[in-house]
């Protein structure tokens, strides 16, 4: 298995890509969005060049799916998944979607009744609330990649007028309308989400996938972002559902909960970070 690199937005380089489809690659799988910075791939076009070396395609397209208008009929794409709590269905319903005569070999076997894809009996409920929101999802498309992505724009340069050493994480031009992945440097992001907690504000730092490990996020590593920025990488994900009122008071609550952690920080003194943060803090047992 090969990895892509990516650069310091998190963007891959498409004649790497290219390189690496050869006989020896059996599929490609490649998120259609980041599930912590939001940042799109182009996964159309690399479905594309993986069909012209005759090589199947998925994408995961979790954090896509209701954000972004996908017509797989006019792509090459052979495979996509999506989760349906991401789009306010109930949790534990998702969608493998399989282009007709695609190769596919199931990980659990089960009967004959699902045409030998899958073990188990269906969710009923869970489906139908599925396909409802689906259905929901197109009607407020318009609503996400506008009213939304404003909202979105309007946290962002709220906390950064605010707050001095921080900054977006991402592509902030081609990525998902609803989130934003800010990190503070010289600050942990455990300690921004418990005093967010307290003001009954929830948000999440890396992604949930990864939320009881205290490393830094794998993808703020791969992007190249410092260590003193990327344990302070917070990630709020908004929806139709918020309202200007909660981004305000989101901005409002954000600098001084910074302010009181960096206090604290060994990396920082008075209002700038100390000249040499990565030597500043020597434990006595060094």
């Amino acid at each position: 298995m090969h990895r892509l690199r990516v650069d310091r937005k998190g963007r891959i380089d498409l004649d790497e890509y290219k390189s690496l489809l050869n006989e020896r690659v059996a599929i490609v799988s490649a998120m259609w969005a980041n599930n912590e910075t939001g940042t799109c791939f182009p996964v159309e076009e690399m479905a594309e060049m993986a069909h012209e070396k005759g090589i199947l395609f998925h994408t995961d397209a979790v954090q896509a799916v209701g954000k972004v208008a996908i017509d797989l009929k006019t792509t090459r794409i052979d495979m996509l998944s999506l989760s349906g709590h991401k789009l306010h269905a109930p949790k534990g319903i998702g969608v493998l979607y399989v282009r007709r005569n695609t190769r596919f070999r199931p990980l659990l076997r089960g009967g004959h009744q699902e045409r030998g894809r899958r073990a188990g009996t269906e969710n009923s409920a869970s489906i139908v609330g599925l396909g409802v929101a689906c259905e929901l999802a197109q009607q407020y498309m318009s609503e996400e990649n506008t009213r939304v992505k404003r909202l979105r724009d309007r946290l962002e340069r709220g906390i950064l007028c605010r707050v001095g050493n921080a900054f977006v994480n991402g592509d902030t031009l081609y990525r998902l309308p609803n989130t934003a992945s800010i990190a503070f440097e010289y600050v942990e992001g455990e300690g921004i989400l418990l005093l967010l907690n307290q003001q009954g504000i929830a948000a999440s730092s890396g992604s949930a996938c990864t939320s009881g490990s205290l490393e830094p996020s794998h993808v703020m590593r791969a992007m190249g972002i410092p260590y003193t920025a990327a344990h302070g990488t917070i990630r709020f994900s908004l929806s139709r559902y918020n309202t200007e009122e909660e981004v305000e008071r989101v901005i409002d609550t954000v600098p001084p909960i910074i302010a009181q952690l960096r206090k604290l920080s060994p990396y920082w003194s008075g209002d700038a970070p100390l000249a040499n943060p990565e030597q500043a803090f020597q434990p006595e047992y060094a």
